[in-house]
C-alpha cells in the first residue's frame, strides 16, 4: 500500500508532465499548500501568514475552474477540519476530490478535462 505522501508525489509528477510544461496551451497548475509544521514556532508564523487548517492537499487550477483535492491512502479518513474544509469549498461552488491512488487521479482529472 502506498502512502498518502506517495500518492501526491505520483499525482503531481504526472499532472505537470501531462499539463504544465511549456508547450501546454493553456498550461495548467497543480500545487500543494504545505499546512504542517515541526515545531510550535514554526506553526505560529504559518498561522500568521495564513495557514489554514485542513486546507486540501493539492489545489489545480483549470480554465476556468479550481478543483480542491485531498490524498488518503486505502484506509485513511479525513479529519474533522479537513470535512469543515471540504464543506466550505463545496458550499462556494467549486469541487473537491478524495483521492486515493494515481489511477484515480488521472481518471477524474481526464474525465474533467475531456
Amino acid at each position: 500500500m502506498q502512502t498518502e505522501s506517495r500518492i501526491q508525489q505520483d499525482c503531481v509528477k504526472w499532472f505537470r508532465g501531462e499539463y504544465c510544461l511549456t508547450h501546454h496551451s493553456p498550461q495548467l497548475i497543480c500545487f500543494s499548500v504545505p499546512n504542517e509544521g515541526r515545531d510550535v514556532v514554526e506553526q505560529l508564523k504559518k498561522k500568521a501568514t495564513g495557514m489554514l487548517k485542513g486546507v486540501s492537499d493539492l489545489i489545480i487550477v483549470l480554465p476556468g475552474k479550481v478543483i480542491f483535492c485531498e490524498m488518503k491512502d486505502d484506509k485513511g479518513r479525513q479529519k474533522p477540519e479537513q470535512v469543515k474544509f471540504e464543506n466550505k469549498v463545496v458550499a462556494l461552488g467549486h469541487e473537491y476530490w478524495l483521492v486515493r491512488s494515481e489511477e484515480e487521479f488521472q481518471e477524474l482529472i481526464k474525465n474533467e478535462i475531456g
